[in-house]
């Protein structure tokens, strides 16, 4: 049975409250005076590292609005027309970039606020574990919890660099942000150029990896054994290791960051660690799920998961949002596409729709709007209840991928310099999709622009996909017939945020 683990220190301040400079200053530590019993024990420790996860998990970021919702209308995957322009005015304005109306602005705002509240909890921590970690007796332990903390930060600064940033290459409007190390209402972060953010960045990744190393519980069991808490447990918070930012998550994330950056070197290097990579038992660490999970309806691939946050309530708003489910129909406010989009998105595999079990298995593909149209909705967050145990619902069913090894995948093929190290790659990943039908690649050029298609249709509902277009500075998007602009690629720091940058 999965530990009960109840928060006592989280930041619980709402983004979307926040009105004025000072109030947007509070994100940087409402609850200062609640530490003071906080870190007198090790309990202090782990309940505030669970509330860094509980606040990611917040759906005006990562529980939603970064993987399900807005981020994935800024790449303009989700069905919108005219009509919506009134209808739902959200989904219009970030799908056409129009980040000055209101709606968006109060979006983006939301955004913003909820990751540095992420951040801010992080620094908390991470401060008091300077200045009392020796309330936590085990260093292996401390090691890990400093890790976490490191990559929860990097995580989300990483995407504030992502949606608020330049453009990782090429850049022609320069822009600075906030690399956050601050825990209190009084103390405003240093603005830093991209390449000064970076490195900030980088520095926080590479630390985590180097506390994680060795210590982390996968390097003495598996992610599977560790899904299992035993009577003989010495630690019950060290288990659930996919749902935590574990050691090989943080590799992972500094593979998406390299690419993104533009050292595909490293980022080649890096993901093809992880996919060679062995565990405490000499098998593969890690291994594409596709056939199995799908076969148990478990949509969100958890077992290929690096990183994954648990949501208990996820089926409570998911659904709303996505519906997803069998023999339901899209009404106004959700999240779908149309069958010609669904016939695009796999239309570089011919013969994909016969047997892809993405495409059979990730998409209501009978799903009508009130009209009788076929609109297909997404799967991949939904679930039957009623055929699912504890365990299965808190490790299997009740999630939201964060990093999949697919990704891994998809980043060694975009980077490699071998035309027959992407070949065998794809084959491996193919299986997985149960779809052997393919043409072989006649170049590395040609591996290249495959992998667009593939991020687009692989990683649907998880919130990549804008990020792939902005690194590429890609002139147009799918299903948008407007071109895409320098502007267009960075959100406009909210109102009440300072911005050096501003004239």
């Amino acid at each position: 049975m999965k530990p009960s683990i109840i928060p006592i220190f989280i930041l619980a301040l709402s983004a979307s409250a926040l009105s004025s400079c000072d109030d947007w200053l509070d994100v940087r530590g409402e609850n200062i005076e609640k530490e003071q019993n906080q870190f007198e024990s090790y309990k202090g420790f782990r309940d505030a590292l669970t509330g860094c996860y509980m606040t990611m998990a917040g759906t005006d970021i990562y529980g939603q609005r970064l993987t399900m919702t807005d981020v994935e209308n800024l790449a303009s995957l989700w069905y919108t027309s005219s009509s919506d322009k009134t209808r739902q005015p959200l989904i219009y304005q970030l799908s056409n970039h129009e980040y000055d109306n209101d709606e968006a602005r109060a979006a983006i705002k939301a955004v913003y606020g909820g990751l540095f509240n992420t951040v801010t909890s992080a620094n908390v921590l991470l401060k008091n574990l300077d200045e009392k970690g020796q309330n936590i007796t085990s260093a292996k332990t401390r090691a890990v919890i400093e890790g976490e903390a490191l990559a929860i930060r990097a995580w989300c600064q990483f995407d504030v660099l992502r949606l608020f940033g330049q453009l990782p290459q090429n850049a022609t409007k320069k822009v600075s942000l906030p690399y956050s190390y601050t825990t209190g209402i009084t103390e405003m972060p240093a603005y830093l150029s991209y390449e000064e953010y970076v490195e900030k960045l980088k520095a926080d990744i590479e630390k985590a990896e180097s506390l994680l190393k060795d210590n982390d519980p996968v390097f003495s069991s598996t992610f599977e054994q560790l899904n299992y808490v035993g009577s003989d447990a010495e630690d019950e918070y060290m288990y659930y290791r996919q749902s935590r930012l574990n050691y090989w998550a943080v590799r992972g994330l500094h593979a998406r960051m390299a690419l993104y950056t533009g050292d595909t070197k490293t980022a080649h290097d890096i993901a093809m660690d992880i996919i060679n990579a062995r565990g405490s038992d000499g098998k593969e660490l890690i291994s594409l799920s596709g056939v199995t999970d799908l076969q148990n309806g478990y949509n969100g691939l958890p077992s290929e998961c690096l990183f994954y946050l648990s949501k208990y309530n996820l089926e409570d708003y998911a659904n709303k949002a996505l519906i997803g489910g069998n023999n339901q129909q899209p009404r106004e406010g959700n999240y779908y596409i149309t069958a010609d989009m669904l016939s695009q998105l796999y239309e570089s595999l011919p013969g994909a729709t016969a047997s892809h079990n993405r495409y059979l298995n990730e998409w209501n593909r009978t799903a009508k709007n009130p009209s009788g149209d076929i609109c297909p909705v997404l799967k991949k967050y939904w679930y039957d209840r009623s055929k699912a145990d504890d365990d299965a619902l808190t490790t299997k069913l009740q999630i939201i991928p964060m990093l999949r090894l697919s990704e891994i995948y998809l980043i060694a093929m975009e980077t490699t310099t071998s035309l027959t190290e992407a070949q065998n790659l794809y084959k491996t990943y193919m299986t997985s999709c149960e779809f052997t039908q393919y043409t072989p690649f006649a170049s590395l050029d040609a591996v290249r622009a495959e992998m667009i298609n593939e991020y687009r249709r692989e990683l649907f509902g998880e919130g990549q996909m804008f990020f792939v277009y902005k690194r590429k500075a890609a002139a147009r998007m799918m299903w948008n017939d407007k071109a895409v602009t320098e502007d267009n690629y960075i959100l406009p720091l909210p109102s009440t945020e300072y911005n050096p940058d501003k004239k």
